[in-house]
């Protein structure tokens, strides 16, 4: 089969055809790794089925998928494009649930072992993870593609809560001003409501929203707050 163009890959996860290829066997909730083919083109995909979802006593059960897909969504809207193709499907093989694009990455190299040059790219996520209010980013979450050597992040399931929930290992640029490429976007989020109403409540968007708006007027990264906890464990 061909490989897939990037405009492709989209159109691909929303109306393929699912066959699964195994399960991975970290992490609290069921993710399978699956093959997608549609149209004589076929990508392998992560397969995060709602059902499968550990229940958390602070966030809403059967809503990490849709999270899942917010983060891409932010991600776009912001125009950093750090989270893979990103679709909901409710036809799934265990039922509704995330589909995203897998990447082939080095699972060694991460966070932890960035050299100092890569560290320096990692503003758009740090920006990222406060306005999704990523209550888990670990360092392992963050790698750059093996034949593009792009950067990604991923696993965003517990993001997006309306309390502030911040967690991550990334505290590299806490307090530095934010470049003003990363803030243009932020200008407008008038079209908020209407992307994120599908996956998020409107308590969420409307915290999202707010979060925007603090960093239009500090222009600075966040810092941890003193008295609660701000890495997530384990932080790899």
């Amino acid at each position: 089969m061909n490989s897939p163009t990037y405009q492709n890959i989209k159109n691909i996860l929303a109306n393929g055809s699912y066959e699964l290829r195994g399960q991975f066997m970290l992490g609290s909730n069921y993710t399978f790794l699956v093959d997608v083919q549609h149209e004589g083109e076929s990508i392998k995909a992560v397969y995060k089925p709602s059902k499968g979802e550990q229940p958390l006593w602070d966030f809403p059960e059967n809503t990490l998928a849709l999270r899942e897909v917010a983060a891409y969504e932010l991600s776009e809207a912001l125009g950093l494009h750090i989270v893979p193709v990103t679709v909901y499907r409710d036809d799934g093989p265990y039922g509704p649930g995330s589909l995203q694009q897998y990447i082939d990455y080095d699972i060694e190299y991460h966070y932890f072992n960035f050299s100092v040059e890569d560290k320096q790219l990692l503003r758009p996520i740090v920006l990222f993870d406060y306005l999704a209010n990523n209550a888990d980013r670990k360092g392992s979450h963050i790698f750059f593609e093996d034949e593009t050597k792009r950067l990604y992040a991923i696993d965003h399931g517990i993001c997006f809560h309306e309390e502030y929930k911040l967690r991550t290992v990334l505290w590299d640029f806490a307090g530095q001003p934010i470049p003003d490429e990363l803030l243009a976007p932020l200008s407008s989020t008038e079209g908020w409501l209407s992307l994120f109403e599908r996956y998020l409540s409107p308590n969420e968007i409307a915290a999202l929203i707010q979060r925007a708006e603090e960093l239009r007027q500090t222009k600075l990264f966040p810092q941890p707050i003193h008295g609660r906890r701000s890495y997530p464990y384990p932080p790899v």
